[in-house]
């Protein structure tokens, strides 16, 4: 996979050296352009900005941490002030591509019908923010988030959106997930109520299998 990398980061390098030659060699650029190329970094560069872009680092790592079974508690709310929906099911994360991702795999139960789940995690080097996408049997679509991670509380707070299977409409995503010790976790999901004013919306409470 490095190496394919490697050799998709040589062919651009080429191509875009080849491409400012000819406009160099045309006379044909403007200023703007010009100054646009100036700014481009040198291929040494380019190249090292990339190897940084796709090593692993203490993010990682600390995704890392969370790989393993896990056994979940999900409480559910329809609408503010409603009386929850729980149940249970299981989840288990695995880091993949060389520790750059972590896929989760989410199997139980929604108002007693079978659920199921999977999930990406990242953490983008460039952006310095997590991105979570999600699929399920309960949809057709993605819901993508992004958020920083606080270490001092421990928490991601993510972000975006999906798609609200009653109206047909776009509708914002809010998640936080946070790290309560090596073994615990809890992700608390927000959908727009009344008004558009959040509410909670769901909660799970993860448990590492020992």
């Amino acid at each position: 996979m490095k190496n394919i990398h490697l050799l998709a980061a040589l062919l651009l390098l080429a191509s875009t050296a080849c491409n400012n030659t000819k406009k160099e060699e045309s006379g044909m650029a403007k200023d703007g352009a010009q100054q646009a190329s100036a700014s481009t970094p040198d291929s040494a560069t380019m190249m090292k900005n990339w190897q940084a872009y796709m090593t692993p680092g203490d993010m990682h790592k600390m995704m890392a941490s969370w790989d393993g079974n896990w056994s979940c508690t999900v409480s559910s709310w329809m609408q503010p002030g409603a009386p929850p929906i729980t149940s249970t099911g299981t989840a288990v994360n695995k880091m993949v591509l060389g520790g750059r991702y972590q896929a989760s795999a989410f199997t139980g139960t929604f108002n007693g019908m079978p659920f199921e789940g999977m999930g990406t995690l990242a953490y983008d080097n460039v952006k310095k923010l997590f991105i979570s996408t999600w699929v399920d049997n309960m949809g057709t679509g993605v819901m993508k988030m992004e958020g920083p991670w606080d270490p001092a509380t421990k928490t991601m707070d993510l972000k975006g959106s999906m798609i609200d299977p009653g109206t047909g409409k776009e509708v914002t995503a809010h998640e936080m997930f946070t790290e309560k010790d090596a073994n615990t976790q809890v992700m608390v999901m927000f959908a727009p109520g009344p008004g558009g004013k959040e509410y909670k919306s769901m909660e799970i409470l993860f448990t590492r299998d020992k």
